[in-house]
């Protein structure tokens, strides 16, 4: 039965850093539309399609009793005057549908929110509160639509918790420790300071278990391979005295895992991915994500090379002929690296993900179907025309990449690519378009 909830909104003052940056080049973007095909997501991958980037996260205080929390950017909203106070205001509705997915898809709740939100110069942010009815040992997923009225934007997705454990990711809150702000992204720069609370107890101690960062590059999608996986041990155990309001900090880059027993393997996981993170400022991180281009000699040379920048203006003014079209190549080609750090970051940064390799390599998606355990991304490739009389007829095809989710006890993000030997990538080809200096679509047909 639909309720609508008393929607608590919380102030919040400061924009982290990884939204402040990435989508401020967003805001000349179109404003998202309606598609022909409304089961197809594919804008939520496609900046410029998509208007409105919300932050989403859930939080289990009990087996029956979990929060879903939604934060939106003021830079996103559309504010006008035009009502009876004469306040710049923003008219937001928030739907939500819980499905219970342990067996099959079973619909338990539902709620819908029709919101006023009055602009305040000094916010940067919103959130908003949305209780959640659920059951112990039980999966769960929730769809989210969100419209702006005014700004007549939408947002569709999807968010994947579960209280099969009282001691997984979910019973854990990050805040940031000066302000007091839930922190939605666990992913924090060394000397930014937090406190983590445990929602269901108040436990003795937390432990911590730090591991060294997993940097390695996925094998192109051609190649049916193991899976790559966080196989080493811990470096460091540091026990701590449980406090809610206990400052913390990642003093290395890496993996910490966060766990209220030696034996308990569930915890709460925190990443500190460097002190550019999710920009690519140097030419050290630049030369990072041409992997999926360069051989590993070339690598092993750019990364040697005494003047690491003009090695690497040198790699792009070889692909792209000219200086014109090497800046036009690096603004593509990193903007997409950018852009997966920000959709597809786990326990690595998201341009290491498998589906950071496909976003890199092709770019988004046409088409981006989501299930319980899975994504799949669909391509486009060049339309077949034929004639048949006076009648034109136009097929259109497309090439998938299928991903699966993978259980995973940093992260809740990680997906793999499902690999075969028959799979039709194309990889060689897009590898030898950037090369040759044209950015590669595989709707071009000039590729093929």
């Amino acid at each position: 039965m639909d309720r609508n909830f008393g929607i608590r909104l919380k102030i919040l003052l400061i924009t982290s850093v990884l939204l402040s940056v990435t989508l401020s080049s967003c805001h000349n973007s179109r404003t998202s539309r309606i598609i022909a095909d409304p089961n197809n997501l594919s804008y939520l991958y496609n900046p410029s399609k998509n208007a409105i980037n919300p932050r989403f996260k859930v939080t289990t205080y009990s087996d029956n009793n979990a929060l879903l929390m939604v934060k939106l950017f003021s830079g996103e909203m559309l504010f006008s005057q035009a009502n009876e106070s004469g306040i710049p205001q923003s008219l937001i509705e928030i739907s939500t549908k819980l499905y219970q997915t342990t067996s099959g898809m079973v619909l338990v709740d539902t709620s819908y929110s029709d919101l006023r939100v009055n602009i305040n110069d000094q916010l940067s942010e919103y959130i908003f509160e949305i209780p959640l009815s659920t059951e112990a040992k039980n999966r769960y997923v929730v769809e989210i639509r969100l419209l702006d009225k005014l700004k007549q934007a939408t947002h569709h997705s999807y968010i994947y918790f579960d209280t099969q454990s009282p001691y997984n990711s979910y019973n854990f809150t990050l805040r940031g420790y000066l302000d007091n702000n839930d922190i939605f992204v666990p992913i924090l720069k060394k000397d930014e300071y937090f406190s983590l609370s445990y929602e269901r107890t108040r436990p003795d101690s937390l432990f911590v278990y730090y591991y060294a960062p997993f940097e390695t590059v996925p094998d192109p999608p051609s190649l049916v391979v193991p899976q790559k996986i966080v196989d080493y041990d811990p470096q460091q155990l540091i026990p701590l005295p449980y406090s809610d309001t206990l400052a913390l900090m990642l003093p290395a880059k890496g993996i910490y895992k966060i766990t209220l027993g030696r034996d308990i393997e569930e915890g709460f996981s925190i990443f500190n991915l460097g002190t550019e993170f999710p920009l690519l400022e140097s030419a050290e991180t630049m030369i990072g994500p041409l992997a999926y281009l360069a051989s590993e000699s070339e690598l092993n040379s750019l990364y040697r090379a005494q003047n690491q920048k003009l090695a690497l203006d040198n790699f792009w003014l070889s692909c792209g002929g000219n200086i014109e079209k090497a800046r036009e190549l690096i603004r593509i080609y990193y903007n997409r690296v950018l852009y997966a750090n920000y959709y597809f970051t786990s326990f690595t940064d998201g341009w290491r993900t498998e589906r950071g390799m496909i976003y890199v390599m092709y770019g988004p998606p046409d088409i981006l179907y989501k299930t319980n355990d899975g994504e799949s991304w669909g391509y486009i490739k060049p339309v077949v025309k034929s004639r048949w009389g006076n009648t034109i007829r136009v097929k259109e095809d497309y090439i998938y990449f299928n991903f699966r989710k993978r259980e995973n006890l940093f992260s809740d993000n990680d997906y793999l690519l499902s690999r075969s030997e028959t799979l039709v990538t194309y990889w060689d080809q897009a590898v030898a378009s950037w090369r040759k200096g044209i950015v590669f679509r595989l709707d071009n047909p000039t590729e093929f």
